[in-house]
């Protein structure tokens, strides 16, 4: 079958929307997905880009929903109109990984670097070229042939594009400050970078009981953001000392901050404006080639503070998703008013020049019923 999706042909190129994109029949163990919505993340903007190396042509987009079509051989516990979000972390629920506990690290997840499915091989052909899918998924496209174990089923009253922020956005953001990160009743907390995963820690961080959450960005818009989605304090971060501020708040500075762009110079300051004993939690995607350049080794020994990695908001989707759902319909989790725009495939260039000039939250293709 043939359908349209945003296509990445080089590093740095503009998206291209081509409609003459050809869709294999799933084969075992996967599925075909009616797309519903997709969120336009960071991410996306960090393979064009390079920040995230996979190949090209690729149809980006790595977070979405959508309805099952089709099954492939093997497919237990899905079924043809059934409505899913879909997970860019594929989890198998049987790897050393998942029986630990760790679905976010699921050994299968290892395939996406190869820009195919779990064998290696994408499902998509465009002008006789094999063309690869994000995470396993390229959510932006009208279709897509995605592993069964990508996809978590959810209840047809939620609305997709509402589910499609589940996929990424909310479930790393909500996901930092609740299961990667050790947030107590009261503490004070600071998230750098207010951006569409950076609104969600801070509700996280507000869920979990957070006294003091301050945010931290350079654009205003981002920062008003913050103010309605939980945040108590905001910093300008190109009008003073982020660290210095941080740390007068309360003379000893926050009990876990939040580093939610991926530059070296933000993981520092995210590090040093922790007090002894805190955390400093990494959920921004930095380079390849990004180092830092921190304490001396005395000063883990004396100051006990931890830095933690923050893959996927360190989710187990199979229980994590239903819990992010029933936050948002118990009213303690806002997601429609992380929808900022609804777009169609052909405004998903303007959406990542939206998103570099801190316009939006979130902007979101809506596919057609």
């Amino acid at each position: 079958m043939s359908h349209s999706a945003a296509i990445l042909t080089g590093l740095d190129e503009p998206l291209e929307v081509r409609d003459d994109l050809d869709l294999a029949e799933p084969k075992t163990g996967e599925v075909r997905i009616k797309m519903g919505a997709s969120g336009v993340c960071h991410s996306d903007l960090s393979v064009q880009n390079g920040t995230i190396p996979l190949p090209t042509p690729i149809v980006l987009g790595h977070e979405g929903a959508g309805i099952v079509e089709a099954i492939g051989d093997g497919v237990e516990g899905l079924a043809p109109g059934d409505h899913v979000v879909l997970s860019f972390v594929p989890q198998c629920g049987t790897c050393y990984a998942c029986r630990r506990g760790e679905g976010f690290l699921c050994e299968q997840s290892a395939a996406a670097a190869t820009g195919g499915l779990l064998d290696g091989t994408p499902r998509l052909t465009s002008r006789g070229v094999p063309t690869f899918q994000m995470g396993m998924l390229g959510t932006f496209g009208e279709y897509a042939v995605v592993p069964a174990i990508s996809c978590v089923k959810i209840p047809d009253d939620v609305p997709l594009k509402v589910a499609a922020l589940i996929g990424c956005g909310v479930l790393t953001g909500v996901g930092a400050a609740l299961n990667t990160a050790s947030i107590r009743e009261g503490d004070t907390v600071a998230v750098i970078g207010a951006g569409g995963v950076g609104l969600n820690v801070i509700q996280g961080a507000k869920i979990a009981g957070a006294g003091e959450i301050i945010a931290i960005d350079m654009f205003e818009s981002k920062l008003e953001m913050a103010r309605a989605f939980g945040a108590t304090k905001v910093i300008k971060a190109d009008e003073g000392d982020p660290v210095g501020e941080v740390m007068a708040t309360n003379g000893r500075g926050a009990d876990v901050a939040f580093e939610v762009i991926g530059l070296g110079s933000t993981m520092e300051q995210a590090v040093n404006m922790v007090r002894m004993g805190g955390q400093a939690i990494f959920v921004g995607v930095p380079r390849m080639d990004v180092f830092l350049n921190l304490h001396a080794a005395f000063t883990w020994l004396y100051g006990a503070k931890t830095v933690k990695g923050c893959w996927y908001g360190s989710a187990n989707v199979r229980t994590d998703v239903p819990k992010l759902l029933d936050l948002y319909q118990s009213g303690q989790l806002k997601l429609d008013e992380l929808i900022s725009r609804e777009i169609d495939l052909h405004g998903v260039n303007d959406a990542f020049a939206a998103m570099g000039s801190g316009e939006v939250a979130r902007s979101v293709i809506v596919y057609d019923d």
